[in-house]
Parts: C-alpha cells; sequence; structure tokens
C-alpha cells in the first residue's frame, strides 16, 4: 500500500541557482509492506519551470509520472533489451556513462537510418550479419 502527497513551492532561479526554475516540487511517499508490517517514507524534489499557479500539485504528479513513464519505457527498455543494460556489472561510473552514450548513439544511427524498422529485428539482423553494424558505423548522416 502506497500513499502521496504532493506539494509545490515557488521559487526563484536565483534562489536555485537553475535558470527557469519556478517551482520546487516535493513528493513524499509512504509505503507499507503489509505482508512483512515493514513501512518506509521517502521524499523526492523535483524542479519545474512552471509557476505554480499555472499548475496545481496534481498535474505536477502526473508530469512527472509521465516522464518517469517515458524514460523507462523509451529509453531505458531499448538500451536493456537491445543491449543488455541492466546485465552490466561495473560500478565504475566513467565507463558506465561512456557505454551509456555509444548506446544511445546506436539507438540514435538506429532511428536515422532504419526508420521504421522494427529494433529487435534489426539488432539480431546485425548480430548475425556484422558487416550490417559496420555498414551503419561508416554510414553518412542523413
Amino acid at each position: 500500500m502506497e500513499k502521496r502527497t504532493v506539494s509545490a513551492q515557488e521559487i526563484t532561479p536565483l534562489e536555485s541557482g537553475i535558470p527557469g526554475a519556478r517551482t520546487l516540487v516535493t513528493v513524499q511517499s509512504e509505503r507499507l509492506q503489509v505482508n512483512k508490517g515493514i513501512s518506509s517514507t521517502e521524499t523526492r524534489y523535483y524542479i519545474s519551470s512552471l509557476a505554480r499557479e499555472e499548475a496545481g500539485e496534481e498535474k505536477l504528479a502526473g508530469l512527472i509520472r509521465g516522464h518517469w513513464g517515458a524514460v523507462e519505457n523509451r529509453t531505458h527498455w531499448k538500451r536493456d533489451a537491445l543491449m543488455g543494460e541492466d546485465g552490466m556489472r561495473s560500478r565504475e561510473p566513467v565507463l558506465l556513462a561512456n557505454v551509456a552514450l555509444i548506446r544511445n548513439a546506436l539507438l540514435t544511427m538506429h532511428a536515422a537510418h532504419y526508420e521504421g524498422r522494427n529494433l529487435v529485428e534489426l539488432s539480431e539482423a546485425m548480430h548475425r550479419r556484422p558487416a550490417l553494424a559496420l555498414h551503419l558505423i561508416r554510414a553518412p548522416w542523413p
């Protein structure tokens, strides 16, 4: 069982040090694992360029859920399902950042050169025929 409380407070870019910042959004989640009898509280903070009066707490909560849903469903799923991102066991931040950049670049190249093609099928084809991957790397940008 989970209970979320969303609150918003006006801030200025000067206060936050972030250009365009107008609202500090606080999301407090209280979770109760009934079967274990364990409860926990987590507080997350977000900064928005919307003014508090432009977007109430419910709208801000929807925007936050939509953002993370998009990240998980679009970007992360592709990197994990196609390239096994979650299987990496390294904890070296520089290595992980560089590999993530390479994976994002490959997804961008797939989209630019093979628009509309199924990424899973394309990835499997490149595993079977590595020359296709080399062709993609050498291809000029459209």
